[in-house]
Order: structure tokens, then sequence, then C-alpha cells
């Protein structure tokens, strides 16, 4: 029966022998790595990723990134709408975060580094161009001109006898170099200060503002540098004279007689008069050390000060400067054109008797004895 199928048709002996070939083919493997198959693990990575497939956590960072994207994006035109409304370019709602107070990120490293604007420096602005400045600049003035009215009423207040010709040892040298150095960084801090206070409302006009920014730099750096030798020289002052300067029963006489400098009156007193002692105690010693130590802490603003410690300290600073001013204004005319001999008892450090009896009387009295009374 098979020989005639196989001479009836060579067909059937093809199709058994292809059966026969596919039943000896191994089976199909699939491109799967065992679990423990590390280099096929590798390969089968490499082989997705570059056909551009991502791993389920690559798929979740990919997720992560659109999200903040589309965050941003959102956020970005929210703040164009803010801005929209406030009106077409228009930053007011950035400049009101900005001035917010909020501390926000920044490398820079220091108290507040973060915050971009302190809105209580407006305020410090308002307080210093407007009361210091007004009021300053009128007290100064008011007595300037109360002094140039009693220097042209009275004039010089001379002696009323001759001078004798003996000479009585009024200051040491210690004590008038102390009182100089004292003196002198008192006017160039005075100057300074006074010109950058008031110099943008007289310079400016006069040589411009070139000339102003050569001005301001320049007493900017004699101010700060000779401010901390204004205060060795006022701790120095205040050892010097603190002894002589205590209150006295005949002060009491002085201030019920105005000193005498109304009526002509001699009124006696010791080395130094109640008019010469409140200049030191309210003058040199509690303002002069105020105006010292507030000028440190603007010096120095390295040592961790907040912006409202420094914007404080300027108010200070300012305010006891002028007021220390307008009282040195009168200590300065008694010195040099108001009273005759003194500018020689500091330049010399001797005065006539004449001088001591009818100025100090007291003090020319313990000279004479050698008995003095704070002994």
């Amino acid at each position: 029966m098979s020989t005639s199928l196989m001479r009836r048709d060579g067909r059937g002996l093809l199709l058994a022998l292809a059966l026969w070939l596919l039943a000896l083919a191994p089976p199909p493997v699939l491109a799967q790595a065992e679990p423990g198959d590390e280099p096929a693990q590798r390969q089968l990575r490499e082989q997705t990723r570059q056909r551009g497939e991502f791993q389920p956590g690559e798929e979740i960072r990919q997720s992560e990134q659109v999200r903040q994207r589309e965050q941003t994006g959102q956020r970005e035109q929210t703040r164009q709408r803010e801005r929209e409304r406030a009106g077409p370019l228009n930053d007011a709602p950035m400049w009101r975060q900005a001035r917010s107070g909020d501390e926000f990120f920044t490398t820079v490293r220091g108290p507040e580094a973060g915050v971009l604007i302190q809105d209580e420096g407006n305020t410090w602005r308002q307080m210093r161009n407007g009361p210091i400045k007004q009021y300053g600049s009128a007290l100064l003035l008011v007595v300037l001109l109360a002094l140039a009215v009693f220097y042209a009423v009275k004039g010089m207040i001379r002696l009323h006898a001759a001078p004798t010709g003996h000479r009585i040892q009024r200051f040491s040298m210690f004590e008038r170099v102390v009182h100089w150095g004292t003196a002198i960084t008192f006017v160039l801090l005075a100057v300074t200060g006074l010109a950058i206070l008031f110099a943008k409302h007289l310079v400016a006009p006069l040589l411009g503002h070139d000339a102003l920014g050569v001005l301001l730099v320049v007493g900017k750096n004699i101010h700060n540098y000779i401010g901390p030798v204004f205060l060795v020289f006022t701790v120095l002052m205040i050892l010097a004279f603190a002894r002589d300067n205590l209150w006295e029963a005949s002060d009491r006489v002085w201030i019920r007689k105005g000193g005498g400098f109304i009526s002509g009156e001699h009124v006696p007193s010791g080395r130094f008069n109640f008019g010469e002692k409140t200049w030191f105690w309210g003058g040199v010693a509690f303002l002069g050390l105020i105006v010292a130590g507030s000028g440190l802490v603007l010096d120095f603003p390295n040592f961790g000060q907040l912006r409202v410690t420094m914007q404080w300290a300027n108010v200070i600073h300012a305010t006891a400067s002028i007021l220390l001013i307008a009282l040195s204004f009168g200590h300065i005319y008694l010195g040099t054109i108001g009273l005759e001999g003194a500018y020689r008892a500091m330049r010399t450090g001797y005065v006539d008797e004449t001088w001591a009896k009818e100025h100090h009387a007291l003090w020319y009295e313990d000279v004479k004895t050698g008995k003095p009374r704070h002994s």
C-alpha cells in the first residue's frame, strides 16, 4: 500500500520528511535572564535603554520632573495674572513680597542675609531726613544766632583790673595734650559729620554732585578712622578732669547768680565753675561717650549687628552728635573770643593772678595756700 502511495505521488514522502524535521528541532528560547544572571540583566537594561524605554523608577522620576515644571509654570502664571490685575508692566506684587521681611534662600552668610529689603529702613530714612535734619539744623542755627547776639551786646568779657604779670599754672602738659587731642578729633568729626548730614543740600547746588561725591568719600574715611581716637581722648579727659568737676557749695551760688554773665558780677568758684562742670559731665562725659559708643557700632558692622540695630545706632549717634555740637559752641565761644585769657590758659597752661582772682577766686586761694580743698 505504501509502495503504491509513494509511487502514485512523491508529495507524501516530502510531507513525512517535513514532520520529521519539526520533531527534531529544539524548542524556542525567550530572551529572558534568570534571576541570578547578572550579566544578562545588565545586557537587558542596556538594550532597553537603547530602545528609549524606561525602567519603573526612571518613569517615576520623569513624572516628578514634569509635575514640578507644571507647578512652576502655574506659579508663574499666577504671578503674571497678579501683575496684570495690578496694571501692565507693574512689578508691585514682586516688590511687596521682597519688602515683606521674609527671609529667602541665599548663599551669602550672615544675619538677615536672606532678607532682600528691610522695610523698617524706610522709617529710619524718614526719621533721619525729617526730624533729625530739620530740628537739628534749627537748633544749631539758634545757638549760633544767640551767641552772635550775646557777643554783639556784651563783647569779650575782659578783666576788671590790670594784669599783675605773675603767672599761675592752671593746666599741666598732660591735661593740655588730652584737651587738645579731644578738641581736634571732635572738630574733625563734627565737620565731617555735618557734611555727611547736610552737604547734599548745601554743596551739591553750588559745586555739583561730583564735588559732593569727593567730599563725602574723604569725609567718611576721616570720620570712620578718627572716631575711635576720639573715644580714647574722651576717656582720658574724663580721668584727668573728673576730680575737679565734682559738686561744691560754691556751685549753688553760681547757679543762683547765673554765673554773673548778665549782671557782670564776680562769682567766686573753684578750679571749674558750675557752667564748666555742666559742659564736662553733660557734654564730654555723657554725650561724648554716647556719640563714641554708637559710632563704634556703625564703624564695625561685622559683629553680627542686625539692620535695625544699625539704624537705631545711627539715630542715636546723629541726635547726640547734634546736641554735643550745640553745647560745644558755647564752650568754644568762651574759650576763644568770649572770655579774655581763656584761650591763653589752655595754650600755655598758665594764667595771670588777676585772671585767677576774677574768674576762679576759690581755686586761686587753694593755689596760694597750697591746701587744695579736694585733698
